[in-house]
């Protein structure tokens, strides 16, 4: 699939936890993470979602908030993803920032020059990405 999406992951669905209105799915990554989507009802019977299918999460760039203290919080987002930044590049407004955790999953976020010149962020630092798990956008093959 081609998409503008900077985050693409590919896994398959090892729990979907059912809700009145939307169900939360988690999907378990080739790196051994997981990533948690929330998605209405609707959403999970139009994509036949259900344990051991395979699909696609997509995350843009400016859904992930970069953290630079984290481990000092509890956060609400589902997913935190703790790695080292392993590139950084400014533009005149925004600032793409590459990170990966330790068993290799890579993210990008894109934050504003401002906020990556106050987190002092260089390739080696470490941080960790949040994504809410609302803002994953779940697809299937037809």
């Amino acid at each position: 699939m081609l998409t503008s999406a900077r985050n693409r992951f590919e896994g398959k669905v090892s729990k979907v936890i059912p809700g009145a209105i939307n169900d939360e799915v988690v999907i378990a990554l080739a790196s051994g993470e997981e990533i948690v989507a929330t998605i209405t009802k609707e959403s999970t019977a139009k994509l036949g979602i259900a344990e051991g299918r395979d699909v696609m999460a997509l995350i843009k760039a400016s859904f992930v908030i970069l953290l630079a203290d984290a481990d000092d919080y509890v956060f609400s987002t589902r997913n935190i993803f703790t790695g080292t930044v392993t590139d950084v590049r400014n533009g005149q407004v925004a600032t793409e920032v590459d990170i990966e955790t330790a068993s290799g999953l890579a993210l990008t976020s894109t934050i504003t020059v401002v906020s990556a010149e106050r987190m002092n962020l260089a390739k080696g630092s470490k941080v960790s990405a949040a994504v809410k798990a609302s803002q994953v956008i779940l697809a299937v093959k037809k």
